[in-house]
């Protein structure tokens, strides 16, 4: 099956933040984890401590050569000092970034990240840096609305 060719809505540059929340290891053959690990993230989301805004993200990172990777589905904080022992943390140095807007639903998100890495990717001239690609879901987010935003953060190499 051939990816569907999606396009960055944007380019920006990121600034540094810390992302805490529950991380798990993710096979491309079991996505099904992705949900469970935000099914057991969902009640923090507002009551981390010190958490910054109702954003959350999920970030891809570590990948293998069978198509798995690392998970951390979470929010911005200010410091990770105070965060209970069964959270992760990752920081996001200033980077580069494509922005993808996703407006398909979450059963459609694959298809979205086939069409960047598969076709806009190879196809751009572009370089992925070698940083956590992540989805930033706005406060708004709505899983139950298909048409709610999700945005695609792909970290690019500088030119």
């Amino acid at each position: 099956m051939t990816a569907t060719p999606v396009f960055p809505s944007r380019f920006e540059s990121g600034r540094s933040m810390i992302v805490a929340g529950f991380a798990g290891r993710i096979s491309s053959d079991d996505l099904g984890g992705l949900p469970r690990l935000w099914q057991r993230f969902a009640p923090r989301i507002g009551h981390v401590p010190k958490q910054i805004g109702m954003e959350t993200y999920g970030l891809c990172y570590h990948p293998d050569e069978r198509g798995g990777f690392e998970y951390l589905a979470g929010v911005e904080v200010a410091d990770a000092g105070e965060l209970p022992k069964e959270f992760t943390t990752l920081v996001l140095a200033p980077q580069r970034y494509a922005v993808f807007e996703h407006r398909d639903g979450l059963q459609a998100l694959k298809d979205t990240f086939d069409g960047i890495f598969q076709h806009w990717l190879p196809n751009s001239g572009e370089h992925s840096a070698n940083s956590p690609v992540f989805e930033r879901y706005p406060a708004t987010f709505n899983p139950a609305d298909p048409r709610s935003l999700v945005e695609i953060w792909v970290p690019l190499e500088q030119p």
